[in-house]
């Protein structure tokens, strides 16, 4: 091959080879974990992770209502913000839940036009719109059960490095590393708030707001309060404890005397006429075979 031959090939092959490369090369779940790492601390996500397309989120974010989006984020704070479903991205799923569900209610309409088709249509679509808030409620709900049943023994854990020696920074520090779930999650964000400037009480109230757990709530008040006051810390989590274990056994008791009154109804509709059908079934049997042969 002539020199220009192999000018030409290089041309081609050298581009090609290094934009291979960089694509190979780059490290994915690094930059992931940069960006998460840079995306905490902050209420609320401004940018458009997780959205394949910025125009998507504009055109979801013109299409809901004017305040919905910050209850949205409250429910995703609850929710401990999923990875999978930011802000954006679900302000473009819902409005496309709701137009696929409105596509097949506008197809059955037009195969069988009556109005319980029309109005079933109608309940689709909303539902369809509103389903992603009741799963971020549902899961919401089920991070509060778990924070609250997660909530004695944490305290006791930092009650026993505050009497250790330990700070009260460090003993959540150390109840967050040693913590499993999400308030131990909750903790070490707390602590990142705290390293990036923010003010204990700011940190300890957004902690409180973010969750919604009605015991973490009383907990950080009472922290604040013996901030305020200088009332020792250890004192504050061996009461705040004491009176977090009770609150669950409470809790529990109310459960199970709450069953008794769930379990009635079920047994009223689908158990008892199954066993009557199947004790006076036979009998009935019977008799209406003795008085037909007479």
């Amino acid at each position: 091959m002539s020199a220009m031959a192999w000018f030409i090939v290089a041309i081609i092959v050298v581009p090609c080879s290094a934009m291979l490369w960089a694509v190979i090369s780059v490290d994915r779940p690094g930059l992931a974990a940069v960006r998460s790492n840079l995306g905490r601390g902050k209420g609320k996500t401004t940018d458009s992770q997780g959205v394949e397309a910025p125009w998507l989120a504009q055109l979801g974010q013109r299409l809901t209502p004017k305040g919905y989006p910050a209850w949205l984020d409250k429910l995703l704070a609850k929710a401990g913000r999923p990875a999978a479903m930011p802000l954006e991205r679900l302000l473009v799923v819902k409005p496309g839940l709701a137009l696929v569900a409105g596509l097949i209610g506008i197809l059955l309409i037009l195969k069988t036009p009556t109005s319980t088709v029309i109005l079933l249509a109608l309940f689709v679509t909303v539902l369809a719109y509103f389903v992603p808030d009741l799963l971020l409620h549902s899961q919401g709900a089920k991070r509060q059960e778990a924070i609250e049943l997660e909530l004695p023994s944490t305290l006791d854990q930092m009650l026993i490095s505050v009497e250790a020696g330990l700070g009260f920074e460090s003993a959540m520090a150390r109840a967050g590393q040693n913590g499993t779930g999400p308030l131990a999650a909750e903790l070490l964000r707390t602590l990142q708030d705290m390293q990036v400037g923010r003010s204990r009480r700011e940190a300890y109230l957004a902690m409180g707001q973010r969750t919604g757990a009605a015991d973490l709530r009383s907990f950080v008040r009472a922290v604040v309060q013996a901030d305020v006051y200088g009332i020792a810390i250890a004192n504050v989590l061996r009461t705040q404890a004491k009176q977090m274990r009770i609150e669950r056994r409470q809790r529990a008791e109310e459960k199970a005397m709450k069953l008794p009154i769930k379990v009635l109804f079920p047994l009223m509709l689908c158990i008892l006429p199954v066993l009557f059908i199947v004790i006076l079934g036979p009998a009935v049997i019977n008799i209406i075979a003795a008085f037909s042969h007479m």
